[in-house]
């Protein structure tokens, strides 16, 4: 064993060979992979070995994807087989409910270049002829599905690592990590010490554990899964005979099952309610090659439904039960990339769909540490997504929740209970008991979402449709635009950079120039390769003080950045406030005068202008305040400690009755924002756009100075943008966008490049005859679907949010375009795809609600 490495991976399964073979290909062959026992000795072993492109987030489908096509070439390298069976797969529909979920998810493929498509239930029982077709509505049909060998996999990852000069050191546990002044690692294990500049956590079962040796809690949680083999069944050899081929894998979301053809059997495995976690504490360290004890009866009410839909099966004898752990994180996707507040501490775990995501993963993070950015959109799976917040606790009730939903709908309006209410503001009471509010989750707060009037429960009903929340969202919104509103905004970011070198550093950092004392700017921030990676707004407090508010969900993905950033000299100092600052935001044409009387200082808009801040007393209580609203009209932020949040907020519901005040909530503040056109974060703005590309160009100040990416921006002013973010009205019925929704253009045979990403080789689609039913269309290499097109239509972008706009009663959407499209506002150019149904969709050039800014700025 080598005492010097410029990377250590630590763990030996799918994902940490991938990690291995990524940093080797890239360049970085002093790489060792240390694993404690034998490869694959954690999941991998025990893997069903399944693997899919879909996702809910469709960059990770992008990542999933690569993983798919990456296997011929792992074979090519490596001389091991991966045993790779294409197969194809189909998601079975029980309810309407589950076809619009189909649908949706079959709109979101056609801007990703995914060959997927909807079929009758007919037509999913001749892939598979077990099934009952009578039980379900309808499906979708997807080729690149498939299984392999979880061990030849794995083993193929390593030996392809090993002949790039990478090593593999086996049968030796990793003891105690300690990190030296200048940032060096000291990797000490059972057979000695090894040095290395970066560290990867790669432990699989025991990734909490090696957090652990550096303080950190990753929140992880290994749950047991279950799944069965049956006897070799007369079914499955007849259809192999007759057709040559293998049955297809099924998906059946009624009955938490997944199923496939094993051998001349099936494999059958859960998702079941009843879900169990394993070692929810501490993972021992002496586990080795071992299944853990089969409890059919905990699976039982999903065989049961099984075996209605598959009457095939039931008829099967169990050749043998695999139970085993699993690691999940409380959403279900992956932690990547690197821990805040730690050094070259990288992370890749909790990739409970390992031979899906582990080619991606590897991908992503080998990007990361060798070229400072992972080189697609990774935010769903980046470790820096959870706050402290996601404890041990809160961890574990979570993944549990999320694993017996692995087949459910998540419903668009709805908000999952499990580990809530993990945070609260001093108003929770308040909302919930006096206000009726409905709650929403927003990274970890409790955050009003709308507002029950008397008489009306306060609970989502959920649906992919307008739902009981349409009309009083919309009674929020035209009272506060009519006369005055209040909500909580808690759930922003807020941080405090101070110090001599504050103006350098966020001018450094930040786009935009920074204000002078007692102004606000609204600005972005660009990584190195000029894409968005921040949105901001930055008041001067004092001169060496400035106070940023930003997007609460990347509160620790933009510390990480900052740290990375900060200068040497400690002339700078960042506080990140969190819940200790709260605040409160009055917005309508009242709120001038409902704020005079509460404040002893003049407010008129000669005294406050537009974009100023104060500090000042609110009801009698030390505050900060920003002339400025997220709803576009006339509005103030008053951000206060928390002590004094009900003082503030009952005077201003106690002063503000004369004008009518109402309560809303986030979901009449995103109506709002939609009415200006407004971007949000994540959603519009992420780190796949640039900042031209985003719309942004007001905010990007070339000539200010040297700021990071402003040479990757000026190039995309200078060559102009592939794409441009725009806004629509959309001839919407009973459902409005929310996001990922193809946009179809009328263009006529014009190519405007690649919708989607290259998706893979796909696989013919079979009739019971063994005929392939999908005639030009089956896709057969790795080369990109350059659009989907129907006619003179072709899609040309995606929806990225969008909802409908209550004052001004319209349907809206934003998303990406072709640049080149992205001022034709004629009627019939364009539609939106929503829920299966192409709506005429026409792009909004002005914002739809006071397109000059007047009210905001009078």
């Amino acid at each position: 064993m080598k005492s010097h490495a410029k990377a250590v991976v630590i763990g030996g399964g799918v994902v940490g060979c991938s990690v291995l073979y990524h940093l080797a290909k890239a360049g970085w062959t002093d790489v060792m992979l240390i694993e404690r026992s034998e490869l694959t000795s954690g999941s991998s072993w025990h893997a069903a070995g399944g693997f899919h492109t879909l996702n809910g987030d469709p960059n990770v489908a992008k990542l999933q994807a690569y993983t798919v096509q990456l296997y011929k070439e792992l074979e090519e390298i490596s001389g091991q087989s991966c045993s790779l069976h294409l197969t194809g797969g189909v998601m079975l529909a029980d309810t309407p409910e589950r076809m619009d979920f189909l649908r949706l998810a079959h709109a979101k493929g056609r801007y990703l270049s995914m060959d997927t498509e909807l079929i009758t239930p007919s037509e999913a029982k001749a892939m598979f002829p077990l099934m009952d077709e009578t039980n379900f509505v309808g499906a979708m049909w997807d080729p690149v599905e498939g299984h392999l060998d979880p061990s030849g996999t794995t083993h193929a990852y390593a030996k392809a690592a090993k002949t790039l000069g990478a090593e593999i050191v086996l049968r030796n546990p990793v003891i105690e990590l300690a990190q030296e002044a200048d940032g060096t690692w000291n990797v000490v294990t059972k057979n000695g010490t090894v040095k290395a500049e970066h560290v990867v956590n790669c432990g699989g079962l025991w990734a909490r554990e090696v957090g652990r040796m550096v303080g950190v809690e990753l929140p992880l949680l290994a749950m047991e899964h279950m799944y069965l083999l049956t006897e070799p069944m007369p079914e499955v050899e007849e259809f192999n005979a007759r057709t040559g081929r293998e049955m297809v894998g099924v998906l059946d979301f009624k009955g938490e099952i997944y199923t496939r053809q094993e051998r001349n059997g099936v494999l059958l495995g859960t998702y079941e309610k009843a879900c169990k976690p394993w070692s929810p504490v501490n993972t021992p360290w002496d586990f080795g090659h071992e299944l853990l004890q089969p409890d059919l009866d905990r699976i039982a009410p999903s065989l049961e439904i099984g075996f209605k839909h598959f009457p095939g099966i039931e008829k099967a004898g169990i050749k043998q039960i695999i139970n085993g752990p699993f690691t999940f994180a409380p959403d279900g996707n992956p932690l990547v990339g690197p821990v805040q507040g730690l050094t070259n501490f990288w992370c890749a775990c909790a990739v409970m769909a390992g031979f899906s995501q582990g080619g991606g993963v590897g991908l992503a993070l080998s990007n990361w540490m060798v070229n400072g950015d992972p080189g697609f959109d990774v935010w769903g799976m980046d470790v820096a997504r959870f706050g402290e917040w996601a404890s041990l606790r809160y961890t574990n009730a979570k993944v549990r929740e999320n694993y017996s939903r692995r087949f459910s709908i998540r419903f668009p309006n709805e908000e999952l209970p499990a580990a809530r209410p993990a945070q609260t503001t001093p108003l929770y009471d308040v909302m919930v008991r006096d206000n009726k509010a409905v709650m929403g989750d927003s990274w970890g707060l409790e955050t009003p979402l709308w507002f029950a009037p008397k008489g009306t429960e306060a609970k989502d009903v959920v649906s992919f449709h307008r739902s009981n929340d349409f009309e009083h969202i919309g009674a929020e919104v035209r009272a506060t635009r009519e006369r005055v509103g209040v909500t909580e905004i808690a759930n922003f970011a807020k941080y405090e950079v101070a110090g001599t070198g504050a103006e350098e550093f966020l001018n450094r950092l930040m786009t935009n120039r920074m204000p002078k004392t007692g102004r606000i700017v609204l600005t972005p921030m660009l990584n190195e390769f000029g894409k968005l990676i921040g949105d901001f707004t930055i008041a001067k407090a004092d001169d060496d003080r400035f106070m940023v508010w930003g997007s609460s969900a990347a509160q620790k993905y933009h510390m990480r950045w900052f740290e990375k950033h900060l200068p040497n000299d400690r002339s700078v100092r960042i506080i990140r406030f969190d819940q200790t600052l709260v605040g409160l935001s009055i917005a309508g044409p009242r709120s001038r005068d409902l704020l005079q009387k509460l404040v002893d200082v003049d407010v008129s808009n000669a005294a406050f202008k537009f974009m100023d801040f104060r500090e000042m007393a609110v009801a009698g209580a030390p505050c900060m305040v920003n002339r400025i609203s997220y709803t576009g009209d006339l509005g103030y932020e008053i951000w206060m400690e928390p002590a004094y949040q009900r003082l503030v907020y009952e005077a201003i519901k106690r002063e503000g009755a004369e004008f009518g005040i109402v309560d809303f909530g986030m979901r009449a503040l995103l109506s709002m924002r939609l009415e200006k056109n407004f971007p949000t974060w994540f959603r519009e703005l992420r780190p796949i756009y640039g900042p031209f590309e985003g719309a942004m160009d007001r905010f990007i100040k070339l000539e200010k100075n040297d700021f990071i990416g402003r040479e990757a921006a000026a190039k995309e002013q200078a060559d102009g943008s592939k794409l441009r973010r725009v806004s629509f009205t959309v001839d919407a019925l009973d459902a409005d966008v929310t996001g990922d929704e193809p946009i179809w253009a009328k263009v006529n045979g014009q190519d405007f490049g690649t919708v989607g990403e290259p998706h893979g080789y796909g696989a013919p689609r079979f009739d019971a005859d063994g005929k392939d039913v999908r005639g030009s269309q089956a896709a057969t290499d790795a080369s990109a679907v350059r659009g989907i097109h129907d006619g003179e239509w072709s899609v040309v972008g995606w929806v990225t949010s969008g909802g409908y706009a209550h004052f001004v009663e319209k349907s809206m959407a934003q998303g990406y375009v072709p640049a080149a499209l992205s001022e034709d506002a004629s009627d019939g150019m364009f539609e939106i795809e929503i829920l299966g149904h192409r709506r005429p969709a026409r792009i909004a050039v002005e914002p739809p609600f006071d397109p000059l800014g007047e009210k905001m700025r009078g």
